[in-house]
Protein backbone atom coordinates (compact mmCIF):
# COMPACT_ATOMS: atom_id res chain seq x y z
CA UNK A 1 0.00 0.00 0.00
CA UNK A 2 2.80 2.45 0.81
CA UNK A 3 4.13 1.99 -2.75
CA UNK A 4 0.71 2.93 -4.15
CA UNK A 5 0.49 5.87 -1.72
CA UNK A 6 3.86 7.14 -2.92
CA UNK A 7 2.82 6.81 -6.57
CA UNK A 8 -0.47 8.64 -5.95
CA UNK A 9 1.22 11.41 -3.99
CA UNK A 10 3.80 11.81 -6.75
CA UNK A 11 1.13 11.98 -9.47
CA UNK A 12 -0.98 14.47 -7.53
CA UNK A 13 2.06 16.61 -6.69
CA UNK A 14 2.90 16.69 -10.42
CA UNK A 15 -0.60 18.08 -11.14
CA UNK A 16 -0.15 20.75 -8.45
CA UNK A 17 3.34 21.68 -9.70
CA UNK A 18 2.00 21.98 -13.25
CA UNK A 19 -0.74 24.33 -12.03
CA UNK A 20 1.82 26.49 -10.22
CA UNK A 21 3.95 26.77 -13.36
CA UNK A 22 0.86 27.63 -15.44
CA UNK A 23 -0.22 30.32 -12.98
CA UNK A 24 3.20 31.97 -13.24
CA UNK A 25 2.44 32.78 -16.86
CA UNK A 26 -0.64 34.84 -15.91
CA UNK A 27 -0.16 38.57 -15.72
CA UNK A 28 -0.44 40.29 -12.38
CA UNK A 29 0.15 43.91 -11.36
CA UNK A 30 3.94 43.75 -11.73
CA UNK A 31 6.15 42.82 -14.64
CA UNK A 32 7.14 39.16 -14.39
CA UNK A 33 9.56 37.34 -16.67
CA UNK A 34 7.50 34.13 -16.33
CA UNK A 35 4.84 35.73 -18.54
CA UNK A 36 7.14 34.91 -21.47
CA UNK A 37 7.75 31.24 -20.56
CA UNK A 38 5.27 29.91 -23.15
CA UNK A 39 6.41 32.25 -25.93
CA UNK A 40 8.02 30.36 -28.81
CA UNK A 41 10.24 32.29 -31.23
CA UNK A 42 10.60 31.15 -34.83
CA UNK A 43 14.34 31.27 -35.45
CA UNK A 44 16.94 28.99 -37.08
CA UNK A 45 14.12 27.13 -38.87
CA UNK A 46 12.28 26.00 -35.73
CA UNK A 47 10.30 27.26 -32.74
CA UNK A 48 12.52 27.92 -29.72
CA UNK A 49 11.55 29.03 -26.19
CA UNK A 50 12.58 32.62 -25.51
CA UNK A 51 14.73 31.64 -22.52
CA UNK A 52 16.96 29.62 -24.88
CA UNK A 53 17.62 32.72 -27.01
CA UNK A 54 18.00 35.52 -24.50
CA UNK A 55 18.27 36.53 -20.88
CA UNK A 56 15.03 37.97 -19.52
CA UNK A 57 15.17 40.42 -16.62
CA UNK A 58 12.82 42.79 -14.83
CA UNK A 59 14.75 46.04 -14.19
CA UNK A 60 11.64 47.97 -13.10
CA UNK A 61 8.19 47.10 -11.79
CA UNK A 62 6.56 47.78 -15.18
CA UNK A 63 9.27 46.72 -17.62
CA UNK A 64 10.77 43.50 -18.95
CA UNK A 65 14.18 43.61 -20.61
CA UNK A 66 15.27 40.90 -23.05
CA UNK A 67 18.92 40.68 -24.04
CA UNK A 68 19.48 38.21 -26.91
CA UNK A 69 22.53 35.96 -26.84
CA UNK A 70 22.77 36.39 -30.63
CA UNK A 71 22.10 39.96 -31.80
CA UNK A 72 20.79 38.72 -35.16
CA UNK A 73 17.71 37.22 -33.44
CA UNK A 74 16.51 40.48 -31.90
CA UNK A 75 13.81 41.23 -34.50
CA UNK A 76 12.58 37.61 -34.49
CA UNK A 77 12.21 37.82 -30.69
CA UNK A 78 10.20 41.06 -30.89
CA UNK A 79 8.03 39.62 -33.68
CA UNK A 80 7.46 36.39 -31.71
CA UNK A 81 6.35 38.25 -28.58
CA UNK A 82 3.91 40.36 -30.59
CA UNK A 83 2.59 37.24 -32.36
CA UNK A 84 2.14 35.36 -29.04
CA UNK A 85 -0.94 37.51 -28.32
CA UNK A 86 -0.25 37.93 -24.60
CA UNK A 87 -1.25 41.57 -24.52
CA UNK A 88 2.29 42.96 -24.54
CA UNK A 89 4.12 44.94 -27.21
CA UNK A 90 7.83 44.36 -27.71
CA UNK A 91 10.00 47.28 -28.78
CA UNK A 92 13.54 46.89 -30.17
CA UNK A 93 15.83 49.37 -28.42
CA UNK A 94 19.36 49.03 -29.77
CA UNK A 95 20.64 45.58 -28.75
CA UNK A 96 17.78 44.78 -26.37
CA UNK A 97 14.02 44.27 -26.53
CA UNK A 98 11.97 46.27 -24.04
CA UNK A 99 8.45 45.42 -23.02
CA UNK A 100 6.55 48.04 -21.07
CA UNK A 101 3.88 46.31 -19.04
CA UNK A 102 0.83 48.59 -18.96
CA UNK A 103 -1.19 48.81 -15.76
CA UNK A 104 -4.25 46.58 -15.86
CA UNK A 105 -7.76 47.97 -15.55
CA UNK A 106 -10.41 46.13 -13.58
CA UNK A 107 -11.95 44.32 -16.57
CA UNK A 108 -8.56 42.82 -17.51
CA UNK A 109 -7.95 41.82 -13.89
CA UNK A 110 -11.34 40.06 -13.77
CA UNK A 111 -10.65 38.30 -17.07
CA UNK A 112 -7.26 37.05 -15.85
CA UNK A 113 -8.85 36.04 -12.52
CA UNK A 114 -11.37 34.00 -14.50
CA UNK A 115 -8.50 32.28 -16.36
CA UNK A 116 -6.95 31.49 -12.98
CA UNK A 117 -10.19 29.82 -11.80
CA UNK A 118 -10.42 27.82 -15.04
CA UNK A 119 -6.86 26.56 -14.58
CA UNK A 120 -7.72 25.55 -11.03
CA UNK A 121 -10.81 23.65 -12.19
CA UNK A 122 -8.80 21.83 -14.88
CA UNK A 123 -6.27 20.84 -12.23
CA UNK A 124 -9.02 19.49 -9.99
CA UNK A 125 -10.32 17.44 -12.91
CA UNK A 126 -6.80 16.06 -13.45
CA UNK A 127 -6.60 15.30 -9.72
CA UNK A 128 -9.89 13.37 -9.83
CA UNK A 129 -8.60 11.50 -12.88
CA UNK A 130 -5.55 10.40 -10.85
CA UNK A 131 -7.93 9.27 -8.07
CA UNK A 132 -10.04 7.27 -10.55
CA UNK A 133 -6.98 5.61 -12.09
CA UNK A 134 -5.59 4.44 -8.75
CA UNK A 135 -8.99 3.36 -7.41
CA UNK A 136 -9.36 1.16 -10.50
CA UNK A 137 -5.85 -0.22 -9.94
CA UNK A 138 -6.65 -1.09 -6.31
CA UNK A 139 -9.97 -2.73 -7.28
CA UNK A 140 -8.19 -4.74 -9.97
CA UNK A 141 -5.59 -5.92 -7.44
CA UNK A 142 -8.42 -7.00 -5.12
CA UNK A 143 -10.22 -8.81 -7.97
CA UNK A 144 -6.98 -10.59 -8.91
CA UNK A 145 -6.55 -11.75 -5.32
CA UNK A 146 -3.41 -9.64 -4.73
CA UNK A 147 -5.07 -7.51 -2.04
CA UNK A 148 -7.62 -8.31 0.70
CA UNK A 149 -10.88 -6.33 0.77
CA UNK A 150 -10.15 -4.52 4.04
CA UNK A 151 -6.82 -3.25 2.65
CA UNK A 152 -8.60 -2.18 -0.55
CA UNK A 153 -11.15 -0.14 1.46
CA UNK A 154 -8.36 1.40 3.56
CA UNK A 155 -6.39 2.31 0.41
CA UNK A 156 -9.46 3.83 -1.29
CA UNK A 157 -10.06 5.94 1.82
CA UNK A 158 -6.42 7.07 1.78
CA UNK A 159 -6.70 7.96 -1.92
CA UNK A 160 -9.83 10.03 -1.22
CA UNK A 161 -8.13 11.87 1.66
CA UNK A 162 -5.12 12.71 -0.53
CA UNK A 163 -7.42 13.92 -3.31
CA UNK A 164 -9.26 16.23 -0.91
CA UNK A 165 -6.01 17.57 0.53
CA UNK A 166 -4.52 18.31 -2.90
CA UNK A 167 -7.79 19.92 -4.06
CA UNK A 168 -7.60 22.24 -1.02
CA UNK A 169 -4.00 23.03 -2.01
CA UNK A 170 -5.21 23.89 -5.53
CA UNK A 171 -7.86 26.21 -4.07
CA UNK A 172 -5.26 27.90 -1.86
CA UNK A 173 -2.79 28.40 -4.73
CA UNK A 174 -5.51 29.81 -6.99
CA UNK A 175 -6.85 32.10 -4.26
CA UNK A 176 -3.35 33.46 -3.65
CA UNK A 177 -2.83 34.10 -7.37
CA UNK A 178 -6.25 35.76 -7.70
CA UNK A 179 -5.39 38.03 -4.78
CA UNK A 180 -2.11 38.94 -6.53
CA UNK A 181 -3.97 39.64 -9.79
CA UNK A 182 -6.64 41.80 -8.17
CA UNK A 183 -4.14 43.87 -6.14
CA UNK A 184 -3.73 47.28 -7.70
Amino acid sequence: MSNIDAQIKSAMQAVLDHLKSELKTLRSGRANSSILDKVQIEVYGSHVPIKNLASVTVPEARQILITPFDASTIHAIAKGIDAANIGLNARVDGKVVRINVPPMDESIRKQIGKQCKEMGEKSKIAMREVRRKYNELVRKQKADGEMPEDLMKKTEKSIQEMTERFCRDIDAVCAEKEKEIMTV
